[in-house]
């Protein structure tokens, strides 16, 4: 089988860390961002340029982009949310969206990895708490998990960016692979709790779906469950207050 070559594997990596977002209010506030690296911005030729769209146009004049236009329903195509893009989709360069493959090539890391989060308010909470707290990256997979939306981007308040998410199809693709790293489930039945962990230089916690927790697949791939102790009869947490606590504990190493 003929290997790839050196030019496609650049254009494929280059591709893994566009972004596609969309909805004119999450657009403007793309484009008033000098930081944030924009490959495209589209628009339905069939949008009125009064009120937001010329706000758009505005900013995008303002930064120099061309504007690619497109019927509505292939502008729709590109957005994958015919029913909130308001006729308007931005491709954006997210470098700190990377292949899960590049954590093999990491000498320590401390990761939250997630196992069928379905919120996107979850995810964007998970995400703040873990670009504020003491977590190098989160692993998220892209079958069976939020997507990166408008919704994620406002729930995390603006920190989507600021921490390097590392994706896969599946936990189950790449945990295998990373055998010397410490991965720990967290359950609420596990006898071993959250401060019994002495972390090793790598080490991954997996926080579970929110109403099944992790998957049975996946916690077979763990070297140990822990649980977060509570007190009075409360049984369960929510996962990005899971997360919050993992991203700020303390421990100490190996």
């Amino acid at each position: 089988m003929r290997e790839d070559s050196q030019e496609y594997k650049a254009k494929k990596a280059f591709f893994e860390k566009v972004i596609t977002l969309y909805g004119r209010n999450v657009v403007i506030e793309i484009l008033q961002d000098e930081n944030v690296e924009i490959h495209k911005l589209h628009m339905a030729d069939s949008n009125k340029t009064d009120g937001a769209i010329k706000e758009i146009l505005s900013l995008a004049k303002k930064r120099d982009l061309e504007v690619f236009y497109h019927p509505k329903n292939v502008l729709s195509r590109i957005s994958k949310n015919a029913k909130q893009d308001q006729g308007v989709a931005i491709d954006i360069i997210a470098q700190s969206y990377q292949n899960a493959e590049e954590l093999k090539k990491l000498s320590s890391y401390r990761l939250i990895a997630l196992d069928g989060i379905q919120n996107p308010q979850n995810l964007g909470m998970i995400v703040r708490s873990c670009a504020a707290g003491n977590v190098d990256g989160i692993i998220l997979p892209k079958k069976s998990s939020a997507k990166i939306s408008p919704l994620v981007i406002k729930a995390s308040a603006g920190t989507l960016f600021k921490i390097p998410i590392y994706f896969c199809e599946r936990l189950e693709d790449i945990l295998p692979s990373l055998d010397d790293a410490k991965i720990y489930a967290l359950s609420s039945h596990a006898k071993n709790t959250i401060y019994d962990v002495v972390e090793g230089e790598k080490s991954i916690y997996i926080l579970g779906n929110e109403s099944e927790g992790v998957s049975k697949e996946v916690e077979q791939l763990c070297n140990d469950s822990i649980s977060i102790p509570m007190q009075r009869g409360v049984e369960s947490l929510n996962v990005a207050v899971t997360a919050s606590l993992i991203a700020f504990m303390k421990q100490e190493k190996i």
